[in-house]
């Protein structure tokens, strides 16, 4: 089979697609001829080696995957043959087949295309758990959310009204507002034009936000974190400026706020059984309806460099996906 192959940690340049040996289900875990792969920020670090975690090399990239059930291994209830399936592969991805442990693989609903579920559960499933886990957001509070038109940033502004908050995107351009706009944000502010911090007081009435959902780090964080309210959360998703800020524990003192990580995929590997419920509850809204992943481009595994680079140099907006054999995408795509 065909996969991308990752042999040493240096720049995205030196990925290749390989021929590779087919992955063999082993007890406990289930084989997926891959239909479709989530493109992530995070793929970009971890073949450069910047990533939280360092796989062993060589690897594929690609942590999310949809297609069907090739073969199951020893133990596995509830999978079979031909089943159509979303998993969270951790790496493995960016190619044809991919072996996964069965307690990481959901059911995809009837009526979801394999494109709209590969960008689906890692988007959702990260803004979920720090909505609800990890901020424990409230009905009538106020959400601001940074890089708002990103993958999970996008998922925490559709999510964030959909649980009753108050949402206020954030974003560098009024393009990439636009589009928070038409997935329920409240207000929005372009913090490449205004100033976040005196935005985020005129549109609070001095007041401030709740709760700041942060996957951009960099010198938004700081800003961000003066903007809280009393008791307010700051939740550190990730750093796609680059830069991990140092910030002065005073401003947490003063507003008796606190600043929470959020790592879904260790939670999803730590707690299994409450990763599924997440899941289930957001797979249920996402087949009524209530969800929509916005992908805005599809690209063959042949161009997976072109999809992660789009993504790496944050031009993207929503999801970008890679697919493979002759799954037809073009429906599910919100642009081209």
């Amino acid at each position: 089979m065909k996969a991308v192959v990752c042999r040493a940690f240096a720049p995205r340049a030196g990925l290749r697609i390989e021929d590779v040996a087919e992955p063999v289900a082993l007890a406990g875990q289930v084989v997926i001829r891959t239909e479709a792969c989530g493109v992530n920020f995070f793929d970009g670090l971890m073949v450069e080696g910047q990533y939280q975690t360092t796989p062993e090399l060589p690897f594929t990239p690609g942590s999310e995957v949809a297609g069907t059930v090739a073969s199951v291994g020893a133990g596995v209830v509830g999978l079979n043959g031909g089943m159509r399936v979303l998993a969270f592969t951790g790496i493995g991805g960016y190619g044809e087949q991919v072996a996964v442990d069965a307690s990481r693989v959901f059911p995809i609903p009837a009526g979801v295309g394999a494109v709209g579920a590969a960008g689906f559960l890692i988007t959702y499933s990260t803004s979920y758990h720090a909505l609800k886990d990890r901020a424990q957001i409230k009905p009538g509070e106020t959400l601001l959310v940074l890089g708002a038109a990103g993958g999970v940033g996008l998922g925490a502004v559709e999510l964030g009204k959909l649980m009753g908050a108050r949402v206020i995107a954030a974003a560098s351009t009024d393009d990439k507002l636009a589009l928070c706009r038409t997935y329920g944000a409240d207000e929005t502010i372009n913090y490449g034009t205004d100033d976040l911090r005196k935005r985020v007081k005129d549109l609070t009435r001095g007041r401030g936000v709740d709760v700041v959902y942060d996957p951009v780090g960099g010198s938004l964080t700081e800003a961000a974190v003066r903007s809280l309210a009393q008791f307010g959360r700051h939740l550190v998703i990730g750093f796609a400026a680059g830069d991990i800020p140092r910030i002065a524990l005073n401003l947490l003192l003063l507003k008796q706020s606190a600043m929470i990580g959020v790592f879904w995929g260790a939670y999803a590997r730590s707690e299994p059984a409450k990763n599924a419920a997440n899941v289930a509850e957001l797979m249920s809204w996402y087949a009524k309806g209530q969800l929509k992943p916005h992908i805005s481009a599809a690209y063959p595994l042949e161009r997976w460099d072109d999809a992660l680079d789009v993504v790496m140099t944050r031009a993207v907006q929503g999801k970008v996906v890679i697919t493979t054999g002759t799954v037809d995408h073009t429906t599910e795509c919100m642009s081209a």
